[in-house]
């Protein structure tokens, strides 16, 4: 049976599919963060009795109608059902029994009654097909189901959907006040008048019906916070202390937390595969044959017109949690295997020896960086990935691959730490909690760099993990350039992992904040004119 916080979260899940609301709409309103809002409705969190106030006052409701689920709640948000008040349960009528209302049939008839199964209608919360019901309508029974079926349904056009049960509409003009939309009433159906009936099936609600997103898992969330409390606890307090002591164990906390996020995951990655030649370092403090692309590049024609005398206002740009971002990319699974075929295979992932187009765009850093030597060259997985989608941009030739060393590979191998240091990092942001925030992020960065041949991870040694998620940072860095130069800005500078500099209205581009997806203004100067 379900139980009342169940019910509730469906209720909620309803009434925000039917309002357009997302998750961060509904924090706002009951004054609390996205990440608080996302763990109560996934269950990791409780919805206390104040947020029940809060949720009803939110959406206009009594709180014994949120409670009474989500065909009620949605019945009366649109005004086709009667609300509840306390008296209507202050003495509930008794049902008759089951026997009383269905007599049992003579039982040499039982053996030939037929049994019907209950027709498969429209969800009246997500509009996708259901084979539940729930007081009479056609309804998933949880958010999730409601999510899963939004996610597997087929495209709209020359599809059939089932038909689903009859519904009344009421009209498009009520006495007072007038709607903009017609109204679905939510109480046991009738006919509707006939001159009234539109035909084919009634769809209401937003045109885009959007399911929950998926967020990182609630458990590895937990954890990570609980490290961070445990660390002021054993400290008694001393954010210094505890900050010392959190990033000291960075590396073993990250590579724990990695590997509690691949249980029951698809995958079974190699830890200590074997180093390709290319892979090993020349010396303890040379480096390998990779090729990683970092961006340094000035604009040579900005430059030098603001030696002339001309006079730019420039902004410097900061990008969020580089390396956390360069999560998502494409890693080899198991061991690397030479592939001499010049093809490149997108299911794989790996290092690749290639001979670069020329690049001949002046107002446009090189997607390989600062690199001057010609002719051939190793690069990682992110970085030819990138000189591919240049060449179908365009802006450049396709390299020539000569051979590849690679593996079957994947993006989502780090996708559910990724999810849940962002989550928490965003969480510790909004609540001014820098001890986290510099915690997370010594965890990434320290991940991404000991990964190669270095004695401070004792976990795991993938030199291609450690090139192909730094190329990705400075592949993402280069990208955000160009969509500075296709917005007709202009470039000025791109350096490092997470530093740009552009003249022009930048705000009309990126989004400005501390999220993973947004950008933080670092600083503003003035670039030439007279002295």
């Amino acid at each position: 049976m379900m139980g009342v916080e169940d019910l509730l979260r469906l209720t909620v899940a309803a009434l925000m599919t039917r309002t357009g609301e997302r998750q961060n709409d509904l924090a706002e309103g009951l004054g609390l963060s996205q990440a608080q809002v996302s763990r109560k409705q996934g269950g990791r969190q409780h919805w206390s009795l104040e947020d029940i106030d809060g949720l009803a006052a939110h959406f206009g409701l009594h709180f014994l109608d949120l409670l009474a689920g989500p065909t009620h709640a949605v019945g009366v948000l649109h005004g086709a059902t009667a609300p509840l008040r306390p008296s209507d349960i202050a003495a509930p009528v008794r049902q008759p029994p089951a026997a009383a209302l269905f007599p049992a049939e003579p039982a040499e008839s039982a053996a030939v009654v037929p049994v019907v199964a209950v027709p498969v209608g429209l969800c009246v919360l997500c509009g996708e097909p259901t084979s539940d019901e729930l007081e009479g309508f056609p309804q998933h029974l949880r958010a999730e189901e409601c999510a899963s079926a939004i996610a597997a349904a087929p495209p709209a056009s020359g599809q059939a959907t089932p038909a689903p049960a009859p519904v009344q509409q009421l009209p498009a003009e009520p006495p007072a006040p007038q709607p903009a939309a017609v109204a679905v009433e939510l109480v046991a159906p009738t006919p509707a008048p006939e001159a009234e009936a539109a035909p084919g099936p009634v769809r209401t609600g937003p045109a885009v019906v959007r399911g929950p997103r998926a967020y990182a898992s609630g458990s590895l969330v937990d954890e990570i916070t609980g490290r961070v409390h445990a660390a002021l606890q054993e400290c008694s307090g001393d954010l210094e202390a505890a900050q010392a002591a959190l990033i000291k164990s960075a590396i073993p906390d990250v590579m724990q937390f990695f590997k509690a996020s691949r249980v029951g995951g698809r995958y079974e990655h190699s830890e200590f595969p074997p180093t390709a030649d290319v892979l090993r370092k020349r010396s303890q403090k040379g480096a390998d044959d990779i090729w990683e692309g970092r961006p340094k590049w000035r604009n040579a024609g900005v430059f030098k017109a603001a030696k002339a005398g001309a006079e730019f206002e420039v902004t410097a740009l900061d990008m969020n949690a580089a390396y956390l971002s360069a999560f998502k990319c494409w890693l080899p699974i198991g061991q690397l295997r030479e592939d001499t075929t010049g093809v490149h295979d997108r299911k794989k992932s790996g290092v690749h020896l290639i001979t670069p187009a020329e690049w001949e765009h002046t107002d446009l850093p090189n997607p390989l960086g600062n690199r001057m030597e010609p002719g051939e060259l190793w690069v990682s997985e992110s970085t030819l990935r990138l000189l591919l989608d240049c060449a179908r941009d365009d802006l450049a030739d396709a390299p020539v691959i000569h051979r590849s060393l690679v593996s079957g590979g994947t993006e989502v191998l780090l996708e559910k730490l990724r999810r849940a240091l962002a989550e928490v990092r965003k969480t510790a942001l909004a609540e001014g909690d820098e001890l986290t925030v510099n915690y997370v992020k010594s965890m990434y960065s320290k991940l991404v760099s000991t990964l190669g041949e270095s004695t401070a991870n004792r976990d795991m040694r993938r030199p291609d993990w450690m090139h192909i998620m730094r190329a990705k940072a400075f592949a993402n860095l280069w990208m955000k350039a160009n969509k500075i130069h296709k917005a007709g800005l202009q470039v000025v500078e791109i350096s490092g992992t997470d530093e740009l500099h552009v003249i022009g209205d930048w705000r009309s581009v990126f989004a400005e904040g501390r999220d993973l997806n947004q950008v933080k203004e670092k600083d503003t100067y003035v670039l030439g004119g007279k002295r």
